[in-house]
């Protein structure tokens, strides 16, 4: 069980502490609730360049990095299409340089256009090189908008298109800062080796005088029910040719939201799993394939992909995909296959929230999308699904009409 005190200062920053006494360490972890979805669809990418801007020097500080290694710190951060987070630890008689550093970014950043053009050639070259240039690199911008015709996650969090970040202006980056990084769009978690009377007052002197903000309110369309099967075919320069399966599902906070989870992992979470010991050990039809859900807050994507093997077609693959998928509408996953997966989640969820920078990520975003003491309520709703409820949903989510599937071919030589 996971002890959790909460405070909230007057300008909105919620506050989350848990202490851990087995390390010598914080962790200082702020969650901001901006991601990819909250963008204007004619200015993609914003959310992932602020990752980049918030590191290029503060109102008071012009080098982030510098302060944190002096005090014997590490940090980083990552942006998805719900959430941005930021992070650093500190050995606990250092953990002051760590609100410093936070809340200076939280009350300004050094908006100045050399800042913002480092950071967009930065961002840029990402796009190139992760997206562009890789194989396969592509896929999440041409299955996101095939699966989603309206909800703004039809696009990846590097952004649509490299022209959106290319064309940011100090005026775009200084409107989208002052309208999300505010303390009341924020979440401080702070773990490990501190006081909660300590942690609440380094928050007061360091993030109490950072004014509230006007925060954009979110008001994202709502994505309609899919009523028919979606398709795509490419031809690309890479060595194999892939299948890439999309099925509507829920939100994060749905309660069929752990039986989805459970599904994948069925599916394919290690060697005995049924797509790996069927389609790859025992038909020899995949080289590789994969079961994964989005995770994310709103309604997202189950996704099968696969690599099938040389002289397989994809048609043929996709056919021995959709076999696994009726299996799974028909007959009850057994009792021993179900336990197992379990089993594995809960010993899965116990070592990860040994480490008490995972616990103030975790802490943080259950603190955002329910309340942070729901964290150790989690094994408990993975225990609760039963064989029957994965049977239902399977037999609602892998349907024709709610399928969005992509041929990724290989170019043959002429």
């Amino acid at each position: 069980m996971i002890e959790v005190n909460r405070h909230t200062l007057s300008n909105g920053l919620r506050i989350i502490h848990s202490k851990d006494l087995s390390t010598q360490m914080v962790a200082v972890n702020v969650l901001y609730n901006v991601g990819a979805k909250d963008e204007d669809p004619e200015h993609t990418g914003f959310a992932h360049l602020f990752e980049h801007l918030m590191f290029g020097g503060s109102v008071n500080i012009p080098d982030y990095d510098a302060p944190v290694q002096l005090a014997g710190g590490e940090n980083n951060a990552w942006t998805n299409n719900d959430i941005t987070n930021y992070y650093l630890t500190l050995p606990k008689q250092n953990v002051e340089t760590g609100f410093w550093l936070e809340s200076d970014r939280m009350l300004s950043l050094d908006f100045n256009p050399k800042s913002l053009d480092v950071q967009r050639q930065v961002v840029i070259e990402e796009f190139k090189q992760r997206y562009l240039n890789q194989p396969y690199g592509d896929v999440s911008h041409l299955v996101r908008p095939l699966a989603f015709k309206v909800h703004s996650y039809q696009w990846p969090t590097i952004g649509k298109e490299i022209s959106h970040i290319a064309n940011a202006t100090l005026d775009d980056v200084k409107d989208f800062f002052f309208h999300f990084y505010a303390p009341n769009n924020a979440i401080l978690c702070v773990t490990g080796n501190i006081s909660f009377e300590e942690t609440i007052r380094l928050a007061e002197k360091w993030f109490g005088p950072i004014p509230a903000r006007e925060v954009r309110v979110r008001n994202l369309p709502q994505e309609p029910e899919q009523t028919e099967e979606r398709r795509l075919e490419v031809e690309r320069d890479v060595p194999l040719d892939s299948l890439f399966m999309a099925f509507h599902m829920t939100e994060r906070m749905h309660p069929d939201y752990y039986a989805f989870d459970i599904l994948s992992d069925v599916l394919s979470n290690g060697s005995s799993s049924r797509l790996n010991q069927h389609l790859v050990k025992d038909r020899k039809i995949f080289s590789t394939i994969d079961a994964y859900i989005s995770g994310s807050v709103e309604p997202g994507l189950f996704q099968i992909s696969g690599k099938p093997v040389s002289g397989v077609s994809l048609e043929q693959a996709e056919a021995a995909v959709w076999e696994e998928l009726e299996e799974l509408k028909n007959t009850l996953v057994e009792e021993k296959e179900l336990e197992k997966v379990k089993n594995k989640y809960e010993s899965e969820q116990i070592f990860n929230n040994i480490n008490y920078l995972n616990v103030a990520t975790n802490l943080a975003f259950f603190e955002l999308i329910s309340k942070a003491e729901d964290l150790n309520n989690e094994v408990n709703n993975y225990r609760k699904v039963s064989a029957t409820q994965l049977k239902e949903i399977a037999n609602k989510t892998f349907v024709r009409k709610n399928c969005s599937t992509l041929h990724y071919k290989a170019k043959k030589e002429s």
